[in-house]
């Protein structure tokens, strides 16, 4: 189940970073800095755009370091480019690729914990399910909708991707 999620987290990295191509496009049609983007955010109180991929970024890593008990890389979170944000989204699609399924075998019976839950854990599950997930859609998210409400042209099929489809 991880190493799919794991996978399926990596998928969306992948369209973020056609998010961010489009992002560029868009800013080289309405004549302005493409850089501007990156400071954009839909409320006062929220992170700017480059905080949301950033995060959306370390979720997806720490999940997949944290369930494999590994130690997760560091990264320093100083991107000021639309060009320095694409190479963190791949660079975080390099470093899933690097993990098989045999990587989550004992993620069901980890403990999880980071020094803001201050010397509280989660088991693996209930990690992955409760906080890397969700972490990872909310700014997932917030960085679609920060594009989409400045006019970048991505819709719905650009945020799903390629399905798995059939034939009958």
């Amino acid at each position: 189940m991880y190493f799919e999620a794991i996978g399926q987290m990596k998928k969306m990295l992948g369209q973020l970073d056609k998010w961010l191509e489009a992002a560029g496009t868009y800013a080289q049609t309405k004549n302005f800095d493409p850089n501007v983007i990156v400071g954009l955010r839909l409320a006062p109180d929220q992170f700017a755009f480059a905080r949301q991929i950033q995060s959306c970024c370390d979720s997806a890593k720490f999940a997949a370091f944290r369930l494999a008990g590994k130690e997760t890389p560091k990264q320093e979170d100083n991107e000021k480019t639309l060009d320095e944000l694409r190479a963190r989204v791949r660079s975080t699609i390099g470093l899933l690729d690097g993990f098989t399924a045999q990587d989550f075998a004992e993620a069901a019976t980890r403990k999880v914990a980071q020094p803001r839950w201050e010397g509280k854990w989660m088991t693996g599950p209930d990690y992955f399910l409760e906080h890397a997930q969700p972490n990872f859609f909310f700014h997932l998210n917030h960085a679609y909708a920060i594009l989409r409400h400045n006019g970048v042209n991505i819709g719905k099929r650009d945020y799903l991707g390629p399905l798995s489809l059939h034939n009958p």
